[in-house]
This record gives structure tokens, sequence and C-alpha cells, in this order.
């Protein structure tokens, strides 16, 4: 069976509210489960995607100092 993890997370959070999203990222976290990594990733690829060249730097600075 081919998955395509990419499609079905978008599929699945299309339409939803900032709260409904925000419930789903918190959940997905919490949850502590490895099997909800990818669909963090699909996420934050959209993020990305769309953030500008600050909000990227931003997230980076944020990434960083999360690591330290």
């Amino acid at each position: 069976m081919d998955i395509n993890i990419r499609h079905a997370v978008i599929h699945n959070v299309t339409g939803n509210s900032q709260e409904e999203l925000e419930d789903t990222i918190i959940d997905a976290i919490e949850s502590g489960e490895e099997k909800m990594l990818p669909g963090l990733g699909v996420l934050f690829e959209v993020i990305w995607n769309h953030s500008s060249d600050q909000d990227k730097r931003e997230m980076l600075q944020a990434l960083e100092s999360g690591l330290k």
C-alpha cells in the first residue's frame, strides 16, 4: 500500500480553524507518539513554505535556542 502522508495530513486539516489546528499540534506533541512526527513535519513544511524570510529567520532562531 502506497500512502502519501503529505496528502493525507493536508486533507485531514484543510478547513480547520486556528483553534482546531492548535489542538491538533498540541495533541500530537503531548501524545509523544513517534507516529505523529511525520504529520508535524508536514504542518511545519506548510508553515515554512508560507512564511516570509523574516519569519523563517525567527523560526530558526527559536529552533537554535531550543536546541541549546
